[in-house]
């Protein structure tokens, strides 16, 4: 016991540890992998950090967000301790250098993205890498019922095996009971593993307010008065983050907009001036407060709906890190309700897509061998890019297809060098193989391009022509570019089935199914008669909260009922306006493709690829109903 204190001294500087450290490090250091859900701020990293000093090899960190990537590192070289990322914002020679340390046994920590493994170099180089530990930050993402869900996470206990790691760690502050349980079973981790800390903040004061026929502005700004300190507004779009924020400062409030759509320049800055506190408020969409350390927020205020239970608890939990009383209140109505939902049934790829999707496979599959590139794919199966995705990874976990390599279809390749002194520059069982590949390359003006079919039928391997080519780049005797991101996979057609198009099929319905529960839960919470700040916490699993906490708007007797209203006068002109779409999507698309479903999501102004493709946007009523429930619009399209 004593001696892991010592040890979190001499490298941390720290005196103990915090609820729940000791107990995860115990458990890796004697082999077992493990799941922590710890409350955001709540140091979950320093369970990696301490756990992967102590052991031999590589630490493995996958973690989603850039930025928080860079801030962990900073802090561990600032302990001196060796750790370093792959990430999209190196050169390539700083990504180079990385690589040569890690094979020289030199780094102790590599902080990657997951997406960093559809990269076949990458996974060339990482095989050749003795691995102790993964981490996987974030973990939720791995989970299907999970909100933040990531189809690329699903594939990571495939490749735990693949590289033969012994232990792994998952790391989350947001899991329901059912999530804990779908990410221990997929790393195999026991259920005497899982470590939970409390959830329970006694700081935070939930305050929902009815919203509803009132003016939303008026109500935020007697918030903003009766309120001391700094905080975030949260809304769902973007446009309504820079009119709030424009109408804040007109009437004197130190209030800046922040969300995805500015350069990172200018959210850097936004982010410092923020906790500096040089800006008061920040009127955000969720984009913000990823990585925000700010322990003095004094209040978070709900301007719009969130988008689930997960998302709210997460954004009301940057505020009173600091353990000082701070308010959470919600300016509730249903407003946005329709647009969330509409968002969940623009996701749901139609049936007779997935048919098209495996026709596409199908018919495109030569050798055992398909090549697809995302974009083109998306367009010619109509099916989102984050749907697809998860349709291909279901695909993979039912064997119907494996990932072989992924490349860049084109590849372009300059002599820095005559041929002759590159060729002196490689090792003698190389330059047979250099000889070979400058043969088959052919020059249009300035690039040359590898024929990689002749060099197949020559014995050579694109792989390993790639790698001669990619060592021969990283010392500067050839400049090489790639783009247009191919994937490969093998397929077994015979899998290829309408059974599997079943299955595909329930599966999308059941993830529309949750995904419109969890939005209905969610409403449930906020119309609830019993303390919040209880049911909050059992809701993730943390039994120990108080019954009452006297700091929740029902305790203080309380109880929002929410209105669910029906804009008749919307509907009145809906039937015209469709007829009118429909004619004008019949002119531009085969009549097989024109579904009620199309229509409605028109009519809804959900973005799919053949709207984009179309310019439906400039159609007068396209989105012109995003208001209005989904079941309501395709009611209407079906009648039509």
């Amino acid at each position: 016991m004593h001696h892991l204190a010592g040890l979190l001294n001499n490298y941390f500087g720290f005196d103990q540890f915090r609820e729940g450290q000791q107990q995860t490090i115990e458990q890796l250091l004697a082999g077992h992998s493990s799941l922590a859900v710890f409350p955001t701020g709540s140091g979950k990293s320093l369970c990696y950090q301490f756990t992967a000093t102590q052991l031999p090899n590589l630490t493995l960190v996958i973690s989603p967000l850039i930025a928080l990537m860079h801030d962990q590192l900073a802090f561990l070289q600032s302990k001196g301790i060796p750790s370093a990322s792959l990430d999209s914002t190196q050169t390539k020679e700083e990504s180079q250098a990385v690589m040569q340390q890690v094979r020289d046994g030199q780094i102790k920590i590599l902080m990657i993205s997951v997406e960093r493994f559809k990269n076949e170099r990458f996974r060339r180089f990482i095989q050749g890498v003795p691995i102790s530990m993964l981490v996987v930050d974030e973990a939720h993402c791995i989970s299907e019922w999970g909100h933040n869900f990531r189809p690329d996470y699903l594939k990571l206990p495939q490749y735990q095996q693949e590289l033969n790691i012994p232990l792994v760690l998952l790391l989350t502050a947001t899991a329901t009971r059912r999530v804990q349980k779908d990410m221990a079973l997929k790393f195999n981790i026991a259920p005497s593993h899982i470590v939970q800390t409390g959830f329970y903040r006694h700081n935070l004061d939930i305050d929902l307010i009815s919203a509803q026929g009132q003016d939303k502005q008026a109500l935020l700004r007697q918030v903003l008065n009766d309120t001391q300190g700094a905080g975030i507004v949260y809304v769902t779009q973007q446009k309504n983050a820079d009119e709030l924020a424009a109408t804040l400062q007109q009437s004197g409030y130190s209030a800046v907009s922040y969300h995805a759509g500015l350069g990172n320049e200018v959210r850097a800055a936004i982010q410092n001036d923020f906790m500096a506190g040089q800006t008061r408020i920040i009127v955000a969409t969720i984009a913000f407060g990823m990585g925000i350390d700010k322990s003095d927020i004094r209040f978070v205020v709900h301007y719009d709906l969130p988008k689930s239970i997960e998302n709210y608890s997460q954004e009301i939990g940057r505020a009173g890190r600091d353990g000082q009383p701070s308010r959470c209140v919600m300016l509730a109505n249903l407003d946005g309700l329709h647009v969330l939902e509409n968002f969940v049934y623009g996701d749901t790829p139609e049936p007779h897509a997935i048919q098209v999707l495996l026709q596409e496979i199908f018919s495109n599959t030569i050798n055992g061998e398909w090549e697809t590139q995302a974009y083109g794919l998306s367009q010619a199966t109509n099916i989102r890019a984050l749907p697809l995705k998860t349709l291909l990874v279901q695909m993979e976990l039912a064997g119907a297809i494996v990932p072989r390599y992924s490349y860049y279809s084109d590849v372009k390749l300059k002599w820095n060098q005559s041929l002759d002194q590159i060729r002196a520059a490689l090792p003698i069982e190389q330059q047979a193989v250099f000889n070979q590949v400058a043969q088959q390359t052919v020059f249009k003006k300035i690039w040359g391009v590898p024929d990689f079919e002749r060099l197949h039928q020559q014995g050579l391997e694109r792989g390993a022509v790639l790698s001669l080519l990619e060592q021969l780049a990283d010392r500067d005797l050839i400049a090489l570019e790639t783009k247009g991101l191919t994937e490969v996979y093998g397929v077994r057609t015979e899998l290829l089935t309408p059974v599997l198009v079943e299955e595909l099929q329930s599966y999308a319905t059941q993830k529309e199914t949750s995904e419109i529960e969890r939005i209905a839960t969610m409403i449930r919470f906020f119309e609830l008669d019993r303390c919040l700040n209880h049911n909050l916490a059992r809701y993730f699993g943390d039994q120990q909260a108080p019954e009452h906490c006297g700091h929740c708007s029902v305790c203080r007797g309380n109880v929002l009922s929410l209105d669910k209203n029906v804009d008749y006068q919307m509907i009145d002109s809906l039937s015209s306006d469709m007829q009118t779409a429909k004619l004008w999507l019949l002119q531009k698309l085969p009549q097989s493709q024109v579904t009620p479903v199309l229509l409605a999501r028109f009519m809804a102004g959900l973005t799919q690829p053949v709207f984009t493709k179309l310019k439906a946007r400039q159609q007068p009523s396209f989105a012109k109903y995003e208001d209005v429930a989904y079941s309501t619009l395709l009611n209407q399209a079906e009648n039509l």
